[in-house]
């Protein structure tokens, strides 16, 4: 199954939920599109966890495939495996990108890492679903720091996760720590998500 590039808003509407995470695609029309999106639907358990399991995969945007993968990881870790499972997403080079303020989406993060523009402790790392470790250094490649995408993007940035640290000056950062479950998508509830892949 290729990795979904369609548009991103019907996404979020069919969901209800902004995969993007700025709301913006909710703002005006929160319901499913098309003719009958505005038709009440009682979903079954089945559909919930379906729904769960689409939020955070089209948030990540991965494929299938790729998010099973990702699931299976997570279970062999010790832990709560939604926990686990929804940490291991959020330490992916393409997320930490986004987290740091170098692109304004996951999608152009995504980017990035793939057109080489990104380096993990001074090596160039050119694939997105690279797992960032603690303590390990993220950085605009020397040559492509005067991009104006990275630029704009880190003047549009304000706000950055406690988990990890930015130097402006060098556009570069550190993955500081795994985050809490707490300080990210507190709106997903995993446990639909592990109860999905275990029936």
């Amino acid at each position: 199954m290729a990795r979904y590039t369609g548009p991103s808003w019907k996404v979020s509407r069919r969901l209800k939920y902004s995969v993007l995470g700025d709301g913006k695609e909710l703002s005006k029309r929160p319901y499913p599109p098309g003719q009958h999106g505005q038709r009440r639907t009682k979903l079954s358990e089945y559909a919930k966890q379906l729904q769960e399991k689409q939020k955070v995969r089209f948030t990540y945007g991965m494929n299938e495939r790729q998010f099973k993968k990702v699931f299976n990881l997570a279970s062999k870790m010790q832990g709560k495996q939604g926990d686990n499972f929804l940490m291991l997403l959020e330490s992916r080079l393409d997320n930490v990108v986004y987290r740091l303020g170098l692109a304004t989406t996951r999608r152009q993060s995504r980017q990035l890492v793939n057109h080489g523009h990104i380096t993990v402790d001074g090596k160039k790392v050119d694939i997105p679903s690279y797992l960032v470790k603690p303590g390990q250094t993220i950085a605009v490649k020397e040559k492509s720091k005067k991009l104006s995408i990275i630029k704009d993007a880190v003047s549009t940035m304000h706000l950055r996760k406690e988990y990890i640290s930015f130097d402006e000056g060098n556009l570069s950062g550190t993955f500081v720590r795994y985050p809490e479950r707490q300080e990210f998508l507190q709106e997903i509830n995993e446990t639909l998500i592990v109860e999905y892949y275990n029936r």
